[in-house]
C-alpha cells in the first residue's frame, strides 16, 4: 500500500470512528436525555394540543384586534382572502365589533384536519351575541395553521314545543298558560 492510501484509509477509518467517539464522551446525546425524560406524545394528542394552541391564538388577536397575529395563524392559502376581508363589515376583525369572550369547546378529528369547535361572544353596540364557530387545523409542513372558519351547531336546546293536545281537547284559552 502507497502512504497516499493509507493516509486515506486511516482518515476514513478515522470519521466513521469519530461519532461513536464523540456519543462515548457524553457529546451529541442531549437528545437522548430530552426524550428519556419526556414522554413522546401520540400523534393524536400532538394534532389537537397543536390545533388547540393555534385557535387559541387566533381567538386571542380576534379579542385584541391584531390583525397581523389572526393573519399568522393561518395557513398560506387563507391568507390572501383573510387580507381582503378580515377589517370588512363582516370580517373577524372588524372595527364595529368586540370580542369580550371567546372560549374553545372541544377538538375533534375530522375529515379535513382536526375541528375546533367555539363559541365567541360578539358585542355590537349594546347588544351581545354568542356565535359557535368551528375552526379546521390542520398540518402544513411541519407547522400547524387553520386552514378554514366555518359556523358551528349552536349548543343550546331549540325551544321545546308545547306537547300534542289530546283529541277533541279545546284549544287553551290566552289567559292559560300552556302546562299550568
Amino acid at each position: 500500500m502507497r502512504p497516499t492510501h493509507r493516509r486515506l484509509a486511516a482518515t476514513a477509518a478515522g470519521l466513521v470512528l469519530l461519532p461513536v467517539a464523540l456519543v462515548g464522551c457524553g457529546i451529541g446525546d442531549e437528545d437522548d436525555e430530552k426524550s428519556a425524560t419526556k414522554p413522546a406524545r401520540a400523534p393524536a394528542e400532538e394534532a389537537a394540543t397543536r390545533s388547540r394552541e393555534r385557535v387559541q391564538a387566533y381567538l386571542d388577536a380576534m379579542t385584541a384586534k391584531d390583525v397581523a397575529a389572526g393573519r399568522s395563524q393561518l395557513c398560506a392559502l387563507l391568507q390572501d382572502d383573510f387580507d381582503l376581508g378580515a377589517t370588512g363589515p363582516n370580517g373577524d376583525f372588524a372595527d364595529h365589533f368586540q370580542v369580550p369572550e371567546a372560549a374553545i369547546t372541544g377538538v375533534r378529528s375530522g375529515p379535513q384536519g382536526q375541528e375546533v369547535s367555539v363559541s365567541v361572544s360578539v358585542t355590537v353596540g349594546k347588544r351581545t351575541v354568542a356565535r359557535p364557530l368551528v375552526f379546521t387545523v390542520t398540518r402544513d409542513g411541519s407547522d400547524w395553521c387553520i386552514a378554514g372558519e366555518a359556523p358551528g351547531r349552536s349548543a343550546t336546546p331549540s325551544p321545546a314545543s308545547p306537547p300534542p293536545r289530546p283529541e277533541g281537547s279545546p284549544p287553551p284559552r290566552p289567559e292559560q298558560s300552556p302546562g299550568v
